[in-house]
């Protein structure tokens, strides 16, 4: 699937914020290993290497766009380009963070204790995941695809629905940890622009579809999408549109 580095960064502080959010609970004093699975375009992993100057870091994704842009933005981290679903740690680390990424990985029940087993003593598993799914934005994608002519084709695109609810995540997670912290928060985002859920969907759940269709039908896609999407967030007075988007998230120490 091809990602927009520029147009996942439209709403850059939105994106980050979650991830912050989730760096700010990871009580570890000096990390040696640490992994940004998923890294992207690089923030959090410099994020990561500013906080401990003395843990190597390391940023994997899989796209070749998403690092270009991260080794373009610099700082002390090592990128490596890699599927985060079949990851393997050359030593046991301190750390495994991963904001956003595990909501495109299918198979929690066997791809997390893999995880597990790749810290070290007392080391941490941070996750993030948007509950997307359960939001207006996908089920307006999911009537377009379903709907149209191009049915048979993109209906392939749908994963199965790989987030699942937080209590679902305890019992594959605690036979491998010392503890599991599980919580949820659901941020509403204020947001500018024309449409700007579809430009937020376009950067990232919408990637296959897109990726899927060709020319006058691709057109025809999006506007169907655009039009569904303006009806399910309609402008404020103000015309700024609100974006509720529920997060899951984990920390997990071995």
């Amino acid at each position: 699937m091809a990602w927009d580095p520029d147009l996942y960064l439209t709403f850059r502080a939105y994106r980050e914020r979650p991830a912050l959010d989730l760096l700010a609970r990871v009580d570890l004093d000096a990390p040696a290993i640490v992994y940004d699975l998923g890294c992207g375009t690089g923030d959090m992993a410099r994020h990561m290497a500013a906080r401990w100057p003395g843990a190597q870091v390391t940023g994997i994704d899989s796209s070749p766009d998403m690092l270009a842009k991260a080794r373009a933005g610099g700082g002390r981290v090592t990128w490596q380009q890699a599927d985060v679903a079949t990851f393997r740690t050359d030593q046991p680390a301190d750390l495994l963070f991963t904001n956003a990424v595990f909501n495109w990985v299918p198979h929690h029940d066997q791809v997390l204790p893999r995880m597990m087993q790749s810290l070290a003593p007392g080391g941490l598993l941070a996750l993030q995941m948007p509950r997307i799914y359960e939001q207006a934005a996908q089920r307006e994608i999911a009537a377009a695809v379903l709907e149209g002519p191009w049915r048979d084709r993109l209906h392939a695109e749908f994963l199965d629905q790989p987030v699942q609810p937080p209590d679902t995540y305890y019992p594959i997670l605690a036979p491998h940890a010392r503890s599991v912290d599980i919580w949820e928060t659901n941020y509403i985002h204020v947001l500018t622009g024309d449409n700007p859920v579809l430009t937020w969907m376009a950067a990232t759940a919408l990637r296959p579809f897109y990726d899927t269709l060709q020319g006058e039908e691709r057109q025809r896609f999006e506007d169907d999408v655009a039009a569904r999407i303006r009806q399910a967030y309609p402008k404020e007075a103000d015309g700024r549109t609100l974006f509720p988007l529920q997060r899951l998230f984990i920390i997990a120490r071995r």
